[in-house]
């Protein structure tokens, strides 16, 4: 019983999970520390406050409802999701787009039923593979392939 639970433990995915963990919560104290240092004053800045809502409440009938809390957590969220996107997921898409090649173009992948037997033929076909019927050649098929100047 041990020696699966230390064999799921040791299975690289786990830990790379641990590890991702460790280093998200890292990432957002830097970025939640970041946000409170220069973007909460910079709030501050711009309406004439302090930029700190964490203490903002308001009463029902003797009920306190501290919103300012929700407020500064909706901050930090934004400010940590826009760190992510900006300095790790767009140049991730940067890298992954230099390194990716085109798939040619298959001419085969385009197909159409034929007008007479209604078999599947490719549309650049001119000629029906099943009855032998003349055919015409679907003009944007022959200009993915290459086979026709793009039409406009």
């Amino acid at each position: 019983m041990l020696s699966g639970f230390k064999d799921f433990i040791l299975r690289g995915n786990v830990i790379s999970v641990a590890i991702g963990l460790a280093v998200g919560a890292a990432f957002t104290a830097v970025v939640t520390g970041f946000s409170n240092a220069f973007i909460i004053p910079l709030i501050g800045v711009a309406t004439k406050g302090t930029g700190d809502y964490s203490k903002a409440i308001f009463e029902v009938e003797g009920v306190k409802f501290p919103y300012g809390l929700f407020i500064s957590a909706m901050m930090a969220f934004l400010i940590t999701a826009a760190v992510l996107y900006f300095c790790v997921v767009v140049p991730m898409m940067k890298v992954q787009n230099r390194f990716t090649k085109e798939e040619p173009v298959s001419i085969k992948a385009a197909v159409r039923d034929c007008p007479r037997c209604y078999s599947e033929i490719p549309a650049i076909a001119s000629r029906c593979a099943h009855c032998t019927s003349d055919v015409e050649p679907v003009p944007e098929a022959l200009a993915k392939a290459g086979l026709l100047p793009a039409q406009r």
